[in-house]
């Protein structure tokens, strides 16, 4: 279809936004296909932070942590090791989004068993 695009609203072959076109040809919001974002939707990203639970053993950490007190940084100390992850999701509806950045922490992005995680929709 002409007019698509990723990152502005979705537009009819008339220019007219698919609101527009919704209102006109009487097409309802749940039959578009998902790849349609209406007006004012948008993506969210999510960032995820993921890190040892406190008491567990990091020996990246410690690693680290030596490597800077022999380069003169006397002052660092309790270095720990993570991981940081953003990602776009297609999911406008934060609710839902949250739902599946949850479950995507705890089936494969976490340890849940020694890591802990936090994220934030944006």
């Amino acid at each position: 279809m002409a007019g698509l695009s990723a990152r502005r609203p979705p537009t009819s072959e008339g220019g007219r936004s698919m609101r527009a076109v919704e209102a006109s040809h009487g097409i309802p919001r749940t039959k578009a296909p998902k790849c349609f974002r209406w007006e004012g939707e948008r993506e969210l990203k999510a960032k995820i932070h993921v890190t040892l639970k406190q008491g567990i053993l990091d020996p990246q950490g410690k690693a680290i942590e030596h490597a800077l007190e022999t380069l003169g940084f006397k002052s660092a100390s309790n270095v720990r090791v993570g991981k940081y992850l953003e990602l776009d999701l297609k999911e406008t509806d934060k609710a839902k989004a949250e739902v599946e950045v949850k479950s995507m922490c705890e089936k494969l992005l976490a340890n849940t068993i020694i890591e802990e995680y936090r994220y934030e929709l944006s």
